[in-house]
């Protein structure tokens, strides 16, 4: 599950490893009047260890929480100013879509609507409902369930992205198959059909391990899922990132050597940042992912529960930095969203002022110039 963070309080019933059937009883737990006593395992014993012996050790001890409330607080932080943000951005987005019936502008609203999900699936009812409120006291249909939109949520976000790195080196490598081929009609069937993909390989996530409920090692099914889950959302799409954006590069390169000028348009910049802090942010969480699997569990593992913590929490960053992206490379997106906190500013005010009052004429910011770029 994507919400592995501090471990279920409810400690699992541990069992001595003490030679026989009299020492079998729960840690902790001592006869009145009587010292506890602990036998010493003979030459002759059945010999658990070898039984369970493997890359995880034999009995699983918690490995305590270092990061404490800091995850809480991030996570309401974060819920708290990239959720009403990410709506910001897929108003303006959503404007800038219908005004210019431009294919990038509804990839990065179906990106930005993704994201939303991710954050009320992942960060607010996974981290902070399930994780902190609840004490992941959940049923665990109810957990596998929610695995299922999860790791849709994920597949959606990246897949769009891809959707637009494609659309990007379509524009600058093949500009006239592009004008051809693009609408916003085949744009739209584009999304819904990686939308569809994204919450059918979402399904296998339901039998997703859990290392906070299953302390034993990882199965085969567990391992098929978690490279699964890296190739699709991580090894995959920075592969056709790289090679994307390595043509888009060398394309312009080349209309520099050939004295035009190699203008990066606001489209591709966007392109390059979002694949760029996507690569970036989600880097430790698929190392220490596969760290827990194949060198030490995050289950005994302060230091990897902590890392995982920390992975996390960056990973999670990447569903919120987008607007500030856009902001920094577009002018016509600031313009946009200038215009879109006015509108909804304006009737509050109207609202507010005595009857009979007129008011004042509104001058509204001039439109968007004829083929003006993201």
């Amino acid at each position: 599950m994507l919400t592995e963070s501090c471990g279920d309080p409810q400690e699992k019933a541990q069992v001595t490893q003490d030679s026989g059937p009299q020492s079998m009883g729960l840690e902790g737990r001592e006869t009145a009047g009587q010292p506890r006593v602990t036998l010493l395992p003979t030459p002759n014993g059945s010999g658990l260890s070898q039984e369970f012996e493997s890359h995880w050790p034999e009995i699983p001890e918690r490995s305590p929480c270092v990061a404490g409330v800091i995850p809480v607080i991030y996570y309401s932080v974060l819920l708290g100013l990239g959720l009403p943000v990410s709506l910001l951005t897929a108003v303006a987005l959503g404007r800038l879509a219908t005004r210019t019936r431009k294919p990038s502008y509804y990839y990065l609203l179906a990106l930005t609507a993704s994201d939303i999900i991710i954050q009320v699936v992942i960060v607010f009812a996974g981290f902070l409902l399930q994780g902190a409120l609840l004490a992941r006291q959940v049923p665990q249909v109810v957990v596998r369930m929610a695995n299922i939109l999860e790791f849709a949520a994920n597949h959606a976000s990246v897949w769009i992205a891809i959707l637009l790195t494609v659309d990007r080196y379509t524009a600058l490598c093949h500009p006239l198959h592009h004008r051809a081929a693009s609408s916003p009609g085949r744009t739209r069937r584009a999304i819904a059909a990686v939308l569809s993909a994204a919450l059918l390989t979402g399904i296998p996530f339901y039998w997703w391990l859990d290392v906070w409920r299953d302390a034993n090692s990882p199965s085969t099914l567990d391992e098929v899922l978690k490279w699964a889950h890296c190739l699709t959302v991580y090894f995959i799409p920075c592969g056709v990132f790289l090679v994307t954006n390595s043509a888009i590069i060398h394309r312009l390169r080349r209309r520099g050597q050939s004295g035009l000028q190699p203008r990066v348009g606001k489209s591709t910049a966007i392109l390059l940042g979002i694949t760029t802090l996507f690569t970036l942010l989600w880097a430790p969480r698929v190392f220490v992912m596969l760290y827990h699997m194949y060198v030490a569990p995050v289950h005994r593992d302060w230091r990897v529960h902590l890392a995982l913590d920390v992975a996390n929490m960056v990973a999670m960053l990447n569903t919120a930095v987008n607007f500030g992206l856009y902001c920094f490379v577009s002018k016509t997106f600031r313009a946009t969203v200038r215009q879109v906190i006015h509108d909804a500013y304006l009737p509050c005010t109207l609202a507010s002022q005595p009857e009979g009052m007129a008011a004042k004429p509104v001058i509204e910011p001039p439109g968007l110039p004829r083929g003006a770029e993201v």
